[in-house]
């Protein structure tokens, strides 16, 4: 029998691709968030310098990476009281996210809440679980038999960010249902309020003393240029942790030693961090102004890779009007029946298109 999933949503662009193809000078490709920019030197070094493989990685991620995943969070995110046993390399952070449910041994009759906007693969990860997905952003909606909550701040795609008092009002909330909570934060260090990174979920001002049942997600695809490698982890409770690391040492859902290698570059590095953030800044900075001119709002997007942009009409026609400029923008209901006249435009191309589109907007 087939898994009941939801359609592919991206089929759907493809017609508006074709119209933007068409473009006398090209298209300019601003619906996907995936790095256009080189991966650092140093941490390419370290991947290839890492090649001779021949054994086993270990699931748990090596002591080395490990360490640099504490150290990581003391240092960026504020988070101490961490050790070895509160992290967990993944594959990526889009992995973690789709099997959670099912590593977490939830299924019929179990809920999973996801924000009103969201990225797809929480309600993805629910059904291959067999859960039910509930899309709520008010912690006194989420019911009784609610057994996983997914925050994402900042958020895929509206770039919304939970402060302090909105993450504590939500574990507070799982916490009284039993739940497990984890935020996706990998958007952390893409900060357009300033330089430091956006609250995580084990801030000890949201959690207390207590890291239970409360994850962190994350991953070094947006920060380091790292999507090819599949380099993702997640941090909370050591009782979470142990039981991820079961399953994941039954499944064989281990990072390659390679991977691990170049993670422990990355983490160890904040320089190439702050580079990259810069070039997103820049690239920002001239595209918002010329979306507004255009006639768009910008909603939200305080941080994040991408703009959460609406002209108060149907989302399609906003695609379909932007796909006339050559430019390929993503609708908003693609991430669920709360934003059905928001488009999601995305930073992730290079400054030579970001001012091309920046002209096409002006000319129009």
């Amino acid at each position: 029998m087939a898994l009941s999933l939801p359609d592919f949503p991206w089929d759907a662009l493809v017609p508006y691709a074709q119209v933007a193809k068409r473009h006398p000078d090209g298209i300019i490709d601003l619906s996907v968030g995936s790095p256009v920019d080189p991966t650092p030197e140093h941490i390419r070094r370290a991947l290839a310098e890492a090649t001779d493989a021949h054994a086993y990685p270990l699931t748990a991620g090596t002591v080395e990476l490990r360490e640099s995943i504490v150290q990581w969070y003391a240092r960026r995110r504020g988070v101490s009281g961490l050790g070895v046993d509160n992290v967990l390399p993944s594959i990526g952070s889009k992995e973690l996210i789709a099997w959670l449910p099912l590593m977490l041994g939830l299924g019929a009759g179990d809920v999973v809440v996801q924000p009103t906007v969201s990225y797809p693969t929480y309600e993805i990860g629910a059904a291959l679980a067999g859960a039910t997905v509930l899309s709520s952003d008010d912690p006194a909606e989420w019911p009784e038999n609610t057994r996983l909550i997914w925050l994402n701040s900042p958020g895929n795609p509206d770039g919304r960010v939970l402060g302090i008092e909105g993450l504590r009002a939500a574990v507070a909330r799982a916490r009284e249902l039993g739940a497990v909570i984890a935020n996706d934060e990998c958007y952390a260090e893409l900060n357009w309020d300033g330089d430091d990174p956006t609250p995580s979920i084990l801030d000890p001002a949201v959690v207390g003393d207590s890291l239970d049942r409360v994850l962190s997600v994350y991953s070094l695809s947006k920060q380091s240029n790292l999507a090819g490698y599949r380099a993702g982890f997640v941090a909370g409770g050591s009782d979470t942790i142990a039981e991820l690391l079961a399953v994941r040492k039954h499944a064989g859902l281990i990072p390659p030693a390679p991977v691990q290698a170049a993670m422990v570059a990355a983490l160890g590095d904040d320089e190439h961090v702050s580079h990259q953030r810069e070039l997103y800044r820049s690239r920002r900075a001239r595209l918002l102004p010329a979306l507004e001119a255009f006639g768009f709002r910008i909603d939200h997007s305080e941080a994040g890779l991408y703009l959460w942009a609406t002209r108060g009409e149907d989302a399609w026609a906003t695609v379909a009007a932007m796909a006339q400029l050559g430019i390929l923008v993503v609708p908003g209901t693609f991430y669920g029946s709360g934003a059905p006249e928001h488009v999601r435009v995305a930073l992730t191309t290079t400054d030579a298109f970001i001012d091309e589109a920046v002209a096409r907007l002006a000319a129009a």
